[in-house]
């Protein structure tokens, strides 16, 4: 899909109502995770990717045809400019916050294996000859949505 303008002026304003509603489903998105709810963030997943096509779309237009918005006041094209600047200041703030449940994240998982991985150490018996056997090595777990 893609914006479907009049003149560079009507671009520019879709553009600008594209860019924050885009900037304000993001920043939902970040705030979620950042309060560690990113169930949260899957309420808008379907609008937020379709936007994202829509921007990622457009934005490669003008960048290949300047033309597009040049005849738009200046005024308006500096409010886009504007908008686009608070939208990658939120895209940086939810960089941020996947980081970070990212890392929280590989902690549980890595506490788990460890933990998973002590208890599996315990009770080794005796191999041949009445030696203790090694100790198994630690596996990896796999979570599976089916399991």
């Amino acid at each position: 899909m893609a914006i479907s303008a009049t003149d560079a002026a009507d671009r520019v304003d879709q553009l600008i109502v594209l860019t924050e509603r885009l900037t304000e489903l993001i920043a939902l998105d970040a705030q979620a995770f950042e309060q560690r709810r990113p169930q949260d963030a899957a309420a808008n997943l379907e609008e937020t990717s379709r936007l994202a096509n829509i921007y990622r779309h457009e934005s490669a237009r003008v960048r290949a045809n300047p033309h597009l918005i040049a005849g738009a006041p200046l005024a308006q094209r500096t409010r886009l400019i504007r908008a686009t600047e608070a939208f990658d200041a939120v895209l940086a703030r939810q960089g941020r916050a996947l980081e970070a449940a990212k890392t929280v994240t590989e902690g549980i998982v890595k506490a788990i294996a460890e933990e998973v991985a002590s208890k599996r150490a315990t009770g080794a018996g005796y191999g041949q000859g009445g030696v203790a056997a090694p100790a198994a090595s630690p596996t990896s777990i796999t979570l599976n949505k089916r399991a």
